[in-house]
């Protein structure tokens, strides 16, 4: 791991006397509770890890931050390990998910990315034709996005072997969106407005981008990570016909094509009304989001499928009681049954109290013992 005095965020001091996380018998990270979860496999208790959980809410990231852009320190792939196992040590999750962004790719393919201030990603050269999409600049991973697998086997290096990684791409629908919109869109007008209109640029863009998230996400498996995530964020603007002609084709063309030897998580939010063809797609464990009930989504799954979720991020913003009072309702809800990974419905909000990011891991571990 790196030397240099910005890179030492890690230390044993922050793992608190008596903090554990879910038993593994020492086992390695491949047949950790977590991965066992993700595969439907009995566990001793429900592991729990979240999203976004080296971001904004860790006073060390904010030092980073002070000093560096956040695309500077996603390409830096020291201080990017040091995030990804700080998180672990910090809170005492079961996993740890390396510290990236989902737009990396869309950057490489020569648009233009950059984080203004308080507005989010912004395409710098946003597509809106076919004339565009000849201009996108084709790319190997293990070339354009070498920073992230460097990460990757730092990552690995500094978390325990019985620590599993998780590395994760965007899902082609999401990326397609902010390269179509130019960033963030409550309407989503312009990307729904290529599909209607020019159906066969569509498709060919949609094709480009599952084949490059497929190669991405297996050069991340080649490069250590023991479960990979697909963030369809953006797809719950979508009716069903729309998912199931514009997205389907090519969220299973992406899972399909992907390593075996790992499990995958597919997530999206508001996607109450998707779950089924979600499924269709592909995942050995399907996300969901606090909209829905945890549950009456599985029951709709099938049990054949494992499920992560659905805690509301805002309740972290709430006291130690209420926090362990929804957290106990969520395990309710799974029942005990294999196949539960606890998570947040979406990602940790940057104004969560450490502490209780804590509590809540705490009691997930203490509440979700078989």
């Amino acid at each position: 791991m790196p030397t240099e005095p910005e890179a030492r965020l890690t230390s044993k001091a922050f793992v608190r006397p008596g903090d554990r996380p879910c038993p593994d018998d020492r086992a390695p990270a491949s047949e950790s509770q977590f991965v066992r979860a993700c595969k439907g496999q009995p566990t001793d208790c429900t592991p729990v890890w979240l999203m976004r959980q080296a971001g904004r809410f860790i006073p060390e990231y904010r030092q980073l931050r002070a000093r560096l852009g956040f695309l500077e320190l996603c390409k830096k792939p020291d201080l990017a390990a040091e995030l990804t196992v700080m998180a672990v040590e910090k809170l005492g999750v079961d996993a740890g998910i390396i510290f990236a962004d989902i737009l990396l790719p869309l950057e490489a393919l020569g648009v233009g990315l950059e984080y203004a201030g308080g507005e989010g990603p912004v395409i710098g050269r946003p597509l809106r034709c076919r004339e565009d999409l000849s201009r996108l600049r084709l790319f190997e991973p293990a070339d354009s996005l070498s920073f992230v697998l460097e990460a990757i086997g730092l990552a690995r290096s500094g978390l325990p072997a019985t620590t599993p990684l998780i590395g994760f791409a965007g899902a082609p629908f999401t990326l397609a969106s902010y390269l179509v919109e130019g960033g963030a869109s409550r309407h989503f007008e312009n990307t729904k407005r290529l599909m209607y209109t020019d159906r066969s640029c569509w498709h060919e863009l949609m094709r480009l981008l599952s084949q490059l998230t497929a190669d991405y996400l297996n050069a991340q498996v080649a490069h250590g990570v023991q479960a990979v995530q697909l963030f369809d964020s953006w797809v719950g603007c979508l009716s069903q016909a729309d998912y199931r002609e514009f997205v389907l084709p090519y969220t299973k063309q992406t899972i399909a094509a992907l390593s075996a030897t790992v499990p995958l998580i597919h997530f999206g939010t508001g996607t109450a009304h998707l779950l089924e063809l979600m499924l269709e797609a592909g995942g050995d464990v399907i996300g969901l989001d606090w909209r829905v009930s945890l549950s009456a989504a599985w029951a709709r799954l099938g049990e054949r499928v494992a499920v992560q979720g659905n805690l509301d991020p805002v309740v972290l913003l709430a006291d130690q009681a209420e926090i362990k009072r929804q957290t106990r309702r969520i395990l309710l809800e799974a029942g005990g049954k294999p196949g539960h990974v606890f998570n947040l419905g979406h990602g940790v909000l940057p104004t969560t109290p450490v502490d209780n990011v804590r509590f809540l891991v705490d009691t997930v571990h203490e509440l979700g013992g078989r």
